[in-house]
């Protein structure tokens, strides 16, 4: 029943104009409460790309993404345009593309008011998502290319059937790394992608489309509550988040060491949630009755 609910809630949002109305009372209650955004971000430069969080809304994160050689840049997940546009004036750059992971409004909500703005603008995402103002069809398009940015999709079907995980240069965003959800995609399709993002390098940052880690911790906690590596990142998250600061980028690595989503492999886990893996059953089908079980779990954690 909760999970009919969810799934009605989240069709409502996506697809519906009353969806895009509460998007836009979003937007205008996040810039009364919170002008200068729910968090402090810092840029951060790796390999001649300068990334930027971009704090929106509640609880979301943009990202402006410049290759500091050609002067062009890359907006992920414009969700408040006003604050995207004031960024790209204040750092004197071409906006070229905007690539999208994501149909719901709190992601996508300000393509269409940037593609006006700025003519030359290309919105990448996938044709099988409704998403605002497409103009790039990028379904079947593993990488995109912008200055000298080589934007290579690496996994897909996340939240939605169409939303993807990208990497530039050792880099990944957005991903929703605890937010995982099983309502357009099959189980096994969903542990499908997050083998594409484990196969990433260990070192890799990870940058999240919302700030959650507070949460995403202490429900990681309740699941693994032996886990010191999870213990250590929440008391980091819990003096970040006394001052506002943002908690993002983690990395691969250290998404391995506590995120149950990414942990479906490991035995602590199957025993942590009561389940036994047996040598008739087969692994990877085992793996995703697993993820199936951490998600629900996470369901049941967020509606208390």
């Amino acid at each position: 029943h909760f999970a009919w609910l969810l799934f009605s809630r989240y069709t409502l949002y996506t697809k519906t104009k009353l969806g895009y109305m509460f998007y836009k009372r979003q937007v205008k209650k996040a810039r009364e409460h919170h002008p200068t955004g729910h968090s402090v971000t810092q840029p951060t430069v790796l390999n001649g790309v300068k990334i930027i969080p971009i704090s929106v809304i509640e609880d979301n994160y943009s990202y402006l993404i410049i290759d500091t050689t050609s002067d062009t840049a890359v907006a992920v997940d414009p969700s408040d345009p006003q604050v995207v546009q004031g960024l790209k004036k204040k750092k004197k750059k071409l906006l070229f593309v905007k690539l999208r992971s994501l149909k719901e409004r709190d992601h996508s909500g300000g393509n269409k008011t940037l593609k006006k703005l700025y003519k030359k603008c290309r919105v990448y995402g996938s044709s099988t998502d409704n998403i605002p103002g497409l103009t790039e069809p990028a379904y079947v398009v593993v990488v995109v290319v912008v200055g000298s940015l080589a934007l290579k999709k690496v996994a897909g079907a996340l939240l939605t059937q169409g939303q993807s995980t990208h990497i530039i240069k050792g880099i990944t965003y957005p991903g929703r790394a605890w937010q995982y959800m099983i309502e357009e995609s099959s189980v096994n399709l969903l542990l499908s992608s997050l083998l594409s993002n484990l196969s990433l390098c260990f070192c890799s940052p990870h940058h999240p489309g919302h700030e959650y880690a507070q949460d995403n911790l202490k429900f990681a906690a309740e699941i693994e509550p032996n886990n010191t590596e999870c213990e250590a990142k929440f008391q980091w998250v819990m003096t970040q988040r006394q001052g506002k600061l943002c908690t993002c980028p983690s990395t691969i690595g250290e998404e391995k060491s506590y995120n149950p989503f990414l942990r479906t492999h490991l035995q602590e886990l199957h025993e942590a949630l009561g389940l036994q893996h047996t040598p008739d059953d087969d692994f990877t089908r085992f793996r995703a009755q697993v993820l199936e079980e951490v998600r629900k779990r996470k369901d049941l954690f967020k509606a208390r």
